[in-house]
């Protein structure tokens, strides 16, 4: 990363060790949740309509705790600086395509947020016509997340009818 060689096992980070299996359900902290909502505004901010590595990357140049806490304390690496190598990686992965079938395809399914921005409504207008059944949506397999199809947003229209 710039001119930095980050090793996260030198870390203490074994990035290969799976979960145990009662801890496979991925849970995010209001830490992670602030990150990811960070990085999807700088998504948004850079006209992009899919949030990206690069986009996470930069979102953790203002975290002083947990491993990016530790990897500004050992390298003595700085926003700015950080941001400037997320900047240099990121030209140098642009050019990096990925193998037949295995291009991102299209969104067909979108987060609340997504459809929410999509509609011009607030997220929580968009959970109201879910739990309503006004506006069909799918759970992932064992979570709690859920995800609308992009085709089903236009039936939450309705005709107007001009009051005589």
């Amino acid at each position: 990363m710039g001119q930095w060689t980050l090793d996260l096992e030198a870390l203490g980070v074994d990035w290969m060790e799976l979960p145990a299996k009662s801890e496979a359900k991925v849970s995010y902290s209001d830490a992670v949740v602030g990150i990811l909502d960070r990085a999807a505004g700088i998504a948004r901010a850079d006209g992009s309509s899919d949030m990206r590595l690069e986009h996470l990357l930069v979102a953790f140049s203002n975290e002083e705790s947990g491993l990016m806490g530790k990897l500004k304390r050992k390298f003595q690496i700085d926003g700015p600086a950080w941001r400037a190598a997320v900047a240099e990686a990121s030209r140098t992965f642009s050019n990096v395509t990925a193998p037949p079938g295995l291009a991102p395809q299209g969104h067909d399914y979108l987060t609340p947020e997504e459809a929410a921005e999509c509609l011009s409504i607030h997220v929580q207008t968009l959970r109201a016509y879910v739990r309503s059944g006004k506006l069909p949506a799918l759970r992932l397999a064992g979570e709690r997340a859920i995800r609308i199809r992009r085709a089903d947003l236009d039936r939450i229209f309705e005709p107007v009818v001009p009051e005589i």
